[in-house]
């Protein structure tokens, strides 16, 4: 069996290592456990967080055991990684809530039958925690100049870095620590963002116990340009389907952009490489059948085959020319003209004053992006295979043709 370094190497995750000849190792020579961690700013887990468990999932498949770490604990504090402002306090009611939310989307990708997975909640340890006692335990540990330096706390100096925040790396080193101590856990994974973080895990566990442990990190889901993916006109890409319609979900994967296609493969489906490397040398209209591919596939994996079939026969039928999706009326339009203006035009709305209070209502969306701004304007980027579909409140649909 392929080391699991080549596997996720080869499909683009790794972003950075502690030690790679060691790691490499490692995964030669037994099965690793392992740690992610999922703070629960949230009821929901979101694209963001789909390919730290796509990385897991890899893991897992070749042999090695996950621990799956909700945070009861540092959902208290509240990451800064990569923030300008504080993050919302959230009440223990809303943590224990997010917590429940999480383990049962983690079941979703990770096999935890016959002890192949751990979950954990690092509230467990955390929450028990004598303030004086970690103080002599760890602190030493933690040299300020260096805390100071590290790139989680960079964006947080123009507001402040509150002392509450910078006690946050001392718990997720802390995690570390513990859970090398109760699973024999050897590895933590995470974003990029949380290098800093690992690396205070790794250092901690080396101070206190003499004890080799390593980080990896995990390139961020961007896109070709660096901006990050996931993101819609009405916020993030949830992996609960209440939240974000299974249709909406396959929607968004069948319209990133073309140079984004053979990277979203890699890291989001379970093809083959040579199947991903095919699908992502097409090349003009070819690009979209690789596109279907992608949002059936991923759909597949969050929402299961059921629910990618029908998000599949949906669009197919709205975008293909068949089904319901022939009948819908057609409306003119054109780049660079406002959309308010082609619908009011194309009979739509019967006034700009409706249009404007649909919109306002978050009641329109164009290709299953809600318009929040009433003078939107029209860009070559909406029109995929030179047509675009608009949502008017629930049940109306219209093409919109150049």
């Amino acid at each position: 069996m392929a080391n699991v370094f080549d596997t996720l190497q080869e499909r683009g995750f790794i972003a950075q290592c502690t030690n790679e000849a060691e790691l490499r190792e490692l995964f030669d020579k037994e099965r690793v456990t392992f740690y992610i961690g999922f703070d629960p700013t949230a009821d929901s887990l979101h694209a963001g967080h789909f390919i730290a468990l796509m990385a897991m999932a890899h893991m897992q498949r070749a042999g090695h055991r996950p621990i799956c770490l909700v945070g009861g604990g540092t959902g208290t504090v509240g990451d800064p990684s990569g923030r300008t402002d504080m993050r919302k306090m959230l009440t223990d009611e809303d943590i224990e809530h997010n917590c429940e939310c999480f383990k049962k989307q983690i079941s979703r990708f990770i096999d935890f039958s016959d002890g192949k997975a751990i979950m954990v909640n690092n509230g467990d340890w955390l929450r028990k925690l004598n303030y004086i006692d970690l103080l002599r335990e760890v602190g030493a540990c933690f040299t300020v100049n260096r805390m100071l330096a590290a790139d989680c706390y960079k964006q947080r100096w123009e507001k402040g870095l509150t002392f509450l925040e910078f006690n946050y790396m001392i718990m997720q080193g802390y995690d570390f620590l513990e859970l090398n101590r109760r699973y024999g856990c050897k590895l933590e994974m995470g974003g990029d963002d949380q290098w800093s973080n690992i690396i205070a895990g790794v250092e901690l566990n080396r101070r206190k116990n003499n004890t080799a442990v390593y980080g990896l990190t995990n390139k961020l889901l961007t896109k070709s340009d660096g901006k990050k993916m996931g993101k819609t006109a009405g916020g993030a890409l949830w992996l609960d389907a209440e939240k974000t319609s299974p249709y909406e979900f396959y929607q968004y994967w069948r319209n990133v952009d073309d140079a984004d296609v053979e990277n979203c493969l890699a890291l989001l489906t379970f093809l083959p490489m040579d199947e991903v490397r095919r699908l992502g040398s097409l090349k003009d209209a070819a690009i979209n059948e690789a596109k279907k591919v992608l949002a059936y596939e991923v759909t597949k994996i969050v929402h299961g085959e059921e629910e990618a079939n029908k998000a599949k026969d949906s669009a197919e039928a709205m975008f293909g020319g068949s089904g319901a999706g022939a009948d819908i009326p057609e409306v003119k339009a054109e780049v660079g003209q406002k959309l308010l203006d082609v619908l009011v035009a194309g009979k739509v709305f019967a006034s700009k004053g409706e249009g404007r209070r649909l919109i306002q209502q978050n009641g329109l969306s164009l290709n299953d992006e809600k318009v929040s701004d009433v003078d939107y304007v029209l860009t070559d980027a909406d029109f995929k295979d030179g047509e675009a579909i608009v949502k008017k409140g629930k049940k109306k649909y219209y093409k919109l043709t150049k």
